[in-house]
């Protein structure tokens, strides 16, 4: 089972069941006008990605590329609500690391 909106997305590198993390994270995005202008919206982007991330590690042919894709464009999201971030905040420096190295 996957994690539930209170659970932090700062962790789900380790996460085992990314599909269901990644649909987690995907309802609460859905809500557009809850987390528009709220930290969870931007570290829902950020656990959107990780998992997609990891599905795309550990998937082969055209689901590990489409959820590559998906990491991407939730990578860039997060990197964008953060642009004006301390460029020395632990989860910021994670993130662009994580995404360099999908890239």
């Amino acid at each position: 089972m996957g994690p539930h909106v209170h659970d932090d997305p700062i962790n789900i590198v380790d996460f085992s069941g990314y599909e269901e993390s990644a649909a987690e994270f995907q309802k609460i995005l859905d809500h557009g006008g809850i987390v528009w202008n709220c930290w969870t919206g931007a570290l829902a982007h950020l656990g959107h990605a990780r998992a997609n991330a990891l599905q795309s590690r550990t998937s082969q042919g055209a689901g590990a590329d489409a959820a590559r894709v998906r990491a991407l464009a939730a990578y860039k999201d997060f990197l964008t609500l953060w642009k004006d971030a301390d460029p020395d905040i632990p989860t910021f420096k994670q993130a662009k690391a994580e995404y360099a190295k999908l890239q």
